[in-house]
């Protein structure tokens, strides 16, 4: 039998004999006892199943015979001492008559002598517990050894809950806490990842279930720093265990403060940036094992309203708003609202106490300033109030002292620069939440003000020195491999990308020849037949002409007839030279007609006055009961109509399907509508030179120095880089775009030329350009180096913006989705608008863009927009899929095609500079190491094919474009497709906007009734609760640990703040009056 469930026995006896009703308990151990103390007869103890009251194990009577008054009262003293009573039921027990005294003391002792056996002793558990320590990994270990080590703990766990008092005392007098402290700060990962770890998080939990071990745990200099480093662990069980015990240890006098200092150790332990971030971490995470996880967001939840609320936070405000500033920098205010989601009732109680609490202490704090709100995110704003705060008062000259040497302060973000910032936060946090005794009730105390004493213990001046030198050295190393490596990956991706280009020009040339191949077999098949059938004729003619006779169809003589019999005429006579006379025509005369041409639109011709061949009906469009607003679109004229989408639009089934009733409330004429509320240049230093001899300009000369200094190639490497077009990717494009800019001129190759002789003195710049000037064509040989480099890069930019028109062009006309959209609008339309701008049928894409200027009656937030897009995804869930089917219209409508041809004329004309500059080369003669023919041969064969397919893809994208303008009645040649497309754009944005707007819209709605339905289900729980308290008000609370931990797990330690702080709320929001802030006072989910 438990203690705990011996104690429960002899409550129930007490509150039996007093008439009172007894109190449930929930058992752990294996049995209840009921003793039957009201009968008369001689008392005897039964011991039954807690599940099963029929099935009674044994029936007991004292065998011995009940010794002299004040022997019982000694041996009864110790039994009273072992259950570890509250004096209340201290002084019952003793109250009981001496017949009840014997006959529970006869049940210990029997009991006792049942349970004799190496287990009962605290011995066999501490040397079960070093030898685990001892043996650390769990990976040597076989299966069954590891659960008897389990076994083991959880037994501990048991008897530490179960035995007598003096097993605990013994437990503690052998320093058995020191053996599982040891054993948890030795454990190895796959131990601290196991039921061990939890186990033996449990026997602590146990221990501390009684006042004495309660009292040790907390006098141990270490042990809450150890059950912190717990934290570390994936095992979620483990954690909430940690959690609860950190939590309840708030909640005992002197408990708060050991509890963050535990939490600054675990800061260290962990290697956190800030204190609590492992516990905003996991609060925060919401996938694998902690998607569904709530037992542990409970957990944490429970631990920071136990740390905010409790300690020194029951009386100070400062140090309730100093501890919560570390959360709210650590983001816990988003991670609650989206705890929310979880609809727990006792997680939303630690959430609803965590906000209600945060807005009565920044409601009193703004008190202080007679202001509702103060934004703590805004430095501005702090400022302001510090500074209103403290003017014309004694304080405020120390304030612009202060304000002057921070100014002062260094400000590099490297080094150690923040220290000095710590330390200023640290003697500001000290001087704020010190109390009055000099106490700090938080765990960051400095021990001194001495700036240079504690910048020289956080910072050590020569080990930093060091690590500068070590790390400026490994820098320049890293600069230098840095600098090889991009060599090498611009030469290889030189080759990579010629390679592609090539392949691919390769295979667009197969297939091009294979199709070319095919129509030449085709049309030689065809000359072959048309020679052969014109031999036939030929041979025919020769045979059945008649000699000496004149040729029918002579003039002057009649035409033959065709009669059956008769010869065939005979063929003209041969042309000069042997030449065969043309063919015959394709038909023959008297063949039948070409077809007429395809019937006017409709297959019915159009009546007299109507526009090109179009009949037009007249639409029945109801009108109505009041005017509405208007609808400023530009409407199409009918003459504009033949060819375009609008033919095949009726806006008049949609009549059908719109609440015309709620179009018209909404956007009612007369209604009245509600109230509406530097970049930093870098500059270029060089170092000044003694002057040699130089004939060029100096400006000219030291940029051109600049240059080559960047460069970092000699004068031969950069004429051997150009000589073999840059084989090995020694000039980046954008060194050589620099170099075109010094291309020796004339002037300066004459001056050069001069002083060749001098060419050892001649300055840097000076023999660079001399020596250039020696390369033959070195300015055009430049320019087709730059021209080869870009050219991929330019193809790369033009294809995507010819790629989208084209694509943009496909996509208007053939949406599905946009058609649909365009007849809903001209419904809406032809309805809200009457006489001349009515009745259309179609309208200018142009006015898409004006639907959201149509604003409600109702509601001005409420726009034409927001109200098709609702009638949309309720009645015409296919226009839904708009965005998908015009997914590359944004791209489209950042296409300029007066830029876009620019740079195909400058790919055309570079192209054709270059085929020139290679006639030019393959007639002169070839010089040692000179690669420019072989190379640009092969450029040129592919450059000019992908350029051929770039002007292909140009035409079609054209052709494409003008039948989309057209399609949709505009003029092709006035519209451009940044204009045509960011019509169409703008529009999409503006859907996607109005669609989110919607959606908060609802979702504000669901909230508020969702929080009014939480709010009466919060309030039917508080009473429901306050009447199962009421049943139990005359039960003495146990002050047990474990109910602790679970009025901390549940909420209801903190119910009667929680009740107060709404009381509160409720009176302090009917005063307020609107404010901006960045969060709403009210924002609370209950």
């Amino acid at each position: 039998m438990s203690r705990s469930e011996r104690k429960s026995l002899i409550t129930q006896e007490i509150e039996q004999d007093s008439a009172m009703a007894p109190r449930k308990r929930g058992g752990r151990g294996i049995s209840f006892i009921f003793c039957c103390f009201r009968n008369n007869d001689h008392p005897e103890i039964t011991y039954r199943l807690r599940n099963d009251s029929n099935f009674a194990l044994q029936t007991m009577e004292p065998s011995l015979p009940m010794p002299p008054g004040e022997e019982l009262d000694v041996m009864f003293s110790e039994l009273v001492d072992e259950l570890d009573l509250t004096d209340k039921h201290r002084e019952a027990m003793f109250a009981l008559p001496a017949e009840k005294k014997w006959q529970i003391y006869c049940s210990k002792k029997k009991e006792q002598e049942e349970n004799k056996g190496a287990t009962s002793w605290p011995e066999f558990y501490i040397d079960q517990l070093n030898s685990m320590a001892a043996r650390k990994s769990l990976l040597a270990l076989e299966k069954e050894e590891e659960e008897e080590r389990s076994k083991t703990i959880e037994s501990l766990k048991t008897a530490l809950r179960t035995k007598p008092m003096r097993f605990v005392t013994r437990f503690i007098d052998l320093d058995g806490l020191s053996c599982i402290l040891n054993f948890l700060k030795t454990m190895d990962y796959e131990t601290s990842e196991s039921r061990i770890h939890t186990s033996l998080i449990g026997c602590i939990k146990a221990l501390m279930n009684n006042s004495q071990g309660r009292a040790h745990v907390l006098a141990h200099s270490e042990s809450i720093n150890v059950i912190a480093q717990s934290l570390s662990t994936e095992n979620i069980k483990t954690k909430v265990a940690v959690l609860e015990i950190l939590g309840a240890v708030c909640l005992v006098p002197g408990g708060h403060k050991k509890v963050l200092q535990a939490m600054l150790h675990y800061q260290k332990y962990a290697s956190e940036r800030t204190r609590f971030q492992t516990l905003i971490n996991d609060l925060d995470k919401s996938t694998g094992r902690y998607r569904d996880e709530v037992s542990l967001k409970t957990a944490i939840m429970s631990f920071i309203n136990a740390v905010l609320s409790q300690g020194a936070g029951v009386e100070s405000l400062d140090f309730r708003l100093h501890l919560r500033y570390e959360f709210l920098m650590l983001g816990i205010q988003p991670v609650i609202d989206k705890l929310r989601e979880h609809e727990n009732s006792t997680l939303d109680r630690h959430l609803d106490f965590f906000e209600m609490l945060r807005n009565e202490d920044e409601l009193e704090f703004a008190k202080r300033f007679e202001l509702v709100h103060i934004d703590t995110k805004s430095a501005t704003q702090m400022f302001e109030l510090t500074r209103k705060r403290l003017t014309h008062s004694e304080a405020y000259p120390h304030f612009m002292s202060i304000l002057h040497h921070c100014l002062q302060m260094p400000y590099k973000r490297s080094g150690n620069t923040v220290q000095y910032w710590l330390l200023l936060d640290r003697i500001i946090q000290q001087i704020v939440i010190q109390n009055d005794k000099g106490q700090d009730p938080d765990s960051t105390p400095l021990e001194n003000f001495n700036i240079k004493n504690v910048v020289r213990m956080l910072v050590n001046e020569n080990e930093v020195k060091q690590w500068k030198e070590q790390a400026e050295k490994m820098r320049k190393e890293h600069n230098e491999l840095q600098q090889k490596l991009e060599k090498k990956e611009r030469e290889c991706d030189a080759k990579t990308q010629e390679k592609e280009e090539m392949m691919q020009t390769l295979n667009k040339m197969k297939e091009k020849l294979e199709k070319e191949t095919t129509e030449h077999k085709q049309v030689k098949q065809q000359v072959a037949d048309l020679t052969a059938q014109l031999h036939e004729l030929s041979r025919r003619a020769v045979c059945a002409s008649i000699p000496g006779g004149p040729s029918p169809g002579a003039p002057g003589g009649p035409f033959p007839s065709s009669s059956p019999g008769s010869l065939p005429p005979p063929p003209p006579p041969p042309l000069p030279g042997g030449m065969l006379p043309p063919p015959p025509p394709p038909l023959p005369p008297g063949g039948p007609p070409p077809p007429p041409g395809p019937p006017p639109l409709g297959g019915i011709m159009p009546p007299p006055g109507a526009p090109l061949g179009l009949a037009l009906k007249k639409k029945n469009i109801p009108q109505p009961t009041n005017a509405l607003k208007s609808f400023n679109w530009s409407k199409l004229p009918e003459n504009k109509l033949e060819g375009t989408v609008w033919t095949e639009i009726d806006d008049t089934k949609v009549f059908k399907i719109l609440d015309l009733e709620d179009l018209e409330r909404t956007f009612s004429a007369y209604q009245r509508q509600q109230k509406e509320a530097d970049a930093i240049d870098d500059t270029l230093s060089s170092k000044l030179k003694v002057k040699e001899l130089s004939v060029i300009d100096g400006r000219r000369a030291q940029n051109c120095n600049i240059l080559l200094s960047r460069l970092k190639l000699s004068n031969d490497e950069i004429k051997r880089a150009i000589l073999t077009m840059d084989e090995q990717e020694d000039l980046p494009k954008d060194m050589l775009e620099q170099l075109l800019k010094f291309v020796p001129e004339k002037g300066d190759i004459d001056l050069l030329e001069e002083h060749k002789h001098e060419l050892d003195r001649m300055a840097k710049a000076d023999r660079f350009l001399f020596e250039m000037s020696r390369i033959n064509h070195y300015q055009q040989r430049l320019q087709s180096l730059y021209f080869k480099k870009k050219f991929a890069e330019r193809v790369a930019e033009v294809k995507p913006k010819v790629e989208a028109i084209r694509s943009g062009s496909e996509e208007v006309f053939r949406s599905g989705a946009l058609k649909q959209l365009l007849e809903v609008v001209l419904a809406f339309g032809n309805y809200m608008n009457k006489g001349q701008r009515g009745n259309a049928y179609g309208f200018k894409i142009s006015s898409l863009n004006k639907i959201a200027d149509t604003k409600s009656s109702i509601d001005k937030n409420i726009t034409l927009l927001h109200y098709l897009i609702t009638i949309v995804e309720n009645k015409y869930p296919k226009v839904l899929n708009l965005n998908e089917e015009l997914r590359d219209i944004p791209q489209a409508a950042k296409v300029n095609m007066t830029e876009l041809d620019k740079e195909i004329n400058t790919l055309r004309s570079g192209l054709k500079a270059v085929e020139m500059e290679l006639e030019y080369q393959k007639s002169q003669p070839t010089q040692p190491g000179d690669k420019f023919v072989s190379v640009v041969s092969q450029f040129i064969t592919v450059a000019s094919f992908s350029f051929s397919d770039v002007e292909d893809l140009l035409a079609e994208a054209k052709d494409l474009f003008t039948k989309a303008v057209k399609h949709f009645g505009e003029e092709a040649g006035k519209i451009q497709p940044d204009e045509f497309f960011g019509i169409f754009d703008q529009f999409l944005q503006a859907v996607s906007e109005a669609k989110q707007e919607n959606e908060n819209m609802r979702k504000k709605k669901e909230e508020e009734e969702r929080r009014a339905r939480m709010e009466t289900q919060l309030k039917e729980q508080r009473e429901r609760e306050r009447k199962m308290r009421k049943a139990k008000e005359n039960s003495e609370e146990s002050g047990e640990f474990d109910d602790l931990v679970s009025a901390l797990r549940s909420g209801e330690v903190f119910d009667k703040d929680l009740s107060k702080l709404k009381r509160n709320r409720k009176r302090i929001t009917n005063q307020m009056t609107d404010s901006s802030r960045e969060r709403p006072v009210t924002k609370l989910n209950f």
